[in-house]
């Protein structure tokens, strides 16, 4: 059976009880990530949150010795419909250039912070490494 590596949130981050990541073999599961800086305060609007959910995606990965690119499936979490367009954008940027990992993106009632305007879960595969 393969040994569970844990991936903690960032020291001074007050998380609820999670890892930021798992890695067990060659895959690495990614929590639901959302747009907080380095001080733990959501940014203000969507773009900003967005580009924090990056960063802090990025960090992890880099933690785990993986990149972008060893992304295999992505799933978006959005509280307002109207930021699809937008995200879409962002995250061509952001996840590219194509071929883009697989995806879902859903529209929820509410993440659990009311300010939480988008959380993005993903995995990697990281076997090799």
């Amino acid at each position: 059976m393969s040994q569970i590596q844990h991936f903690a949130p960032p020291a001074g981050i007050k998380a609820p009880p999670l890892s930021f990541a798992t890695r067990v073999g060659g895959l690495l599961f990614v929590s639901g990530i959302p747009g907080f800086d380095d001080k733990g305060a959501l940014a203000d609007g969507f773009e900003a949150q967005f580009g924090f959910v990056v960063a802090n995606i990025k960090r992890i990965l880099d933690e785990a010795g993986a990149t972008f690119r060893d992304l295999v499936k992505v799933n978006v979490l959005l509280t307002r419909a109207s930021d699809v367009a937008t995200m879409n954008v962002l995250y061509a940027s952001a996840f590219g250039p194509a071929p883009y990992p697989a995806r879902t993106t859903c529209v929820v009632h509410a993440l659990p912070d009311p300010k939480m305007l988008i959380e993005i879960e993903c995995v990697a595969q990281i076997s090799g490494r």
